[in-house]
């Protein structure tokens, strides 16, 4: 009970559970749930924790949704709860619940190379702020900056930003798009349903009907070269993940790396490589030689926001990381 701290990464989709060691910041016994299968995330914490026979005191949960009062809502499930009536049905001393990309930057520091894979730039800069971002279910984005010798994770909801087109085809998406949605946001494009948002704008700008596909769908066809409404999709997906990348390295100045999270990208990492990504991400006009150093990032470690819920509340115990 006392070397032990309950972590959680709670997505849109599923719930990861996990027991982190608050010594070395190891993960163990890790779970994964679906979002259908539970009222709230409450009762699946009770599960994991009866089939884990273990009492734990202090908690720290990672949750895709704005963390700003006790109230939370999640964006894309139907979750509502208190989390000071959470913390009190649990029977914790301590309960920690922050932004999912907040925990993804907290486990920036304690990912080593075998963690990740980089996409061009030179090596990062040690203390310098740092960026990431990742599509999944929606589009996390967050930043970490180090002070005093302690991370800080700046949270926000960039994913939300407006999407900004940077050629012709991008503005027959846009258009297409706006008819639909209204506004349009980044996350309408970069992420899973944003796949087929981009495909079914590129099949409607030439006049035609898109049939129904999923995002995995689409990804496999492009990769299987069987369906060219799907090579374009994926490829324009890649570019504009780039173009969004290189505005979050504007602006903070991000030479200590950028970090790309989610499922999606591992997924077509072949394709990735050979794409317009990193070029897009440094096509910033007179800006371009100041994003050509900056690394990117590919976080290939499985479990970042258990990883980083970790890191967060073991820095709060006065853990050094």
């Amino acid at each position: 009970m006392k070397t032990y701290v309950l972590v959680g990464d709670i997505g849109g989709t599923n719930i990861r559970l996990a027991l982190c060691n608050i010594y070395t910041g190891n993960i163990y016994k890790i779970s994964i749930y679906s979002g259908k299968d539970y009222k709230n995330p409450e009762e699946t914490i009770f599960n994991y924790l009866k089939n884990q026979k273990i009492k734990i005191k202090m908690a720290c949960i990672a949750i895709a949704c704005p963390i700003t009062e006790d109230w939370i809502a999640m964006t894309n499930h139907s979750w509502k709860f208190s989390i000071k009536n959470m913390k009190s049905n649990l029977k914790l001393d301590i309960l920690e619940i922050i932004n999912d990309f907040t925990a993804i930057s907290m486990a920036i520091p304690m990912l080593n190379k075998q963690d990740i894979i980089q996409f061009g730039g030179n090596n990062a800069i040690k203390g310098k702020p740092i960026a990431i971002y990742g599509a999944g279910t929606g589009l996390g984005v967050s930043h970490l900056i180090n002070i005093n010798n302690k991370w800080v994770s700046i949270p926000g909801e960039g994913g939300h930003v407006d999407f900004a087109s940077s050629s012709k085809e991008e503005d027959n998406i846009l258009s297409i798009l706006r008819e639909e949605f209204g506004r349009v946001s980044a996350e309408r494009v970069l992420s899973g349903p944003g796949l087929v948002n981009i495909y079914k704008a590129i099949v409607k700008s030439e006049g035609r009907s898109p049939i129904n596909l999923l995002p995995k769908q689409i990804t496999y066809k492009a990769i299987q070269k069987t369906c060219f409404d799907s090579i374009r999709t994926l490829t324009l997906f890649c570019t504009l993940m780039g173009r969004f990348g290189g505005n979050l390295a504007l602006n903070m100045g991000t030479f200590g790396g950028v970090y790309i999270a989610g499922g999606i990208i591992p997924k077509f990492l072949k394709f990735f490589y050979k794409s317009n990504f990193r070029r897009a991400f440094e096509d910033k006009g007179r800006f371009k030689k100041y994003l050509e150093n900056i690394p990117v990032y590919l976080i290939k470690h499985k479990q970042p926001g258990l990883l980083g819920a970790g890191t967060h509340i073991r820095q709060i115990m006065g853990y050094k990381i």
